[in-house]
């Protein structure tokens, strides 16, 4: 099973970038997927999750209101869209999958069973 983590980039202050999360090995279509950051450090954070239906969201409040995440079933993929990006959303982002099905979305680092290897999101001011 693999998370494969990809969008990063160098991003000026107020722009935005679109985080993708294809997963392969396994489908992912009734799982809790979410996306967490670490920036450098820091512990990783919680930033967004999404239930297995996109019926239910959970942000951050770091992100909320800027950052929308999303899923598409048939791709087994998440993404991350991030506007009005600030120096402070510099980090590795995450992505990683609950193993649970049908569990609700969660920010708890623990639920989480498979992670991605990460990628880098630098902010300038």
């Amino acid at each position: 099973v693999q998370l494969q983590a990809s969008g990063g980039g160098l991003v000026q202050a107020g722009g935005s970038l679109r985080l993708s999360c294809a997963a392969s090995g396994r489908t992912f279509s009734s799982n809790t997927m979410g996306w967490f950051r670490q920036a450098p450090g820091k512990e990783r954070e919680f930033a967004a999750a999404i239930n297995w239906s996109g019926g239910k969201l959970y942000y951050a409040d770091s992100v909320k209101g800027r950052f929308t995440i999303s899923r598409d079933n048939a791709k087994n993929t998440v993404y991350l869209q991030m506007n009005s990006l600030k120096p402070e959303d510099t980090a590795v982002y995450f992505c990683a999958a609950d193993s649970r099905a049908y569990s609700g979305s969660s920010y708890y680092i623990p639920d989480y069973d498979y992670w991605g290897q990460g990628t880098l999101v630098t902010v300038s001011s």
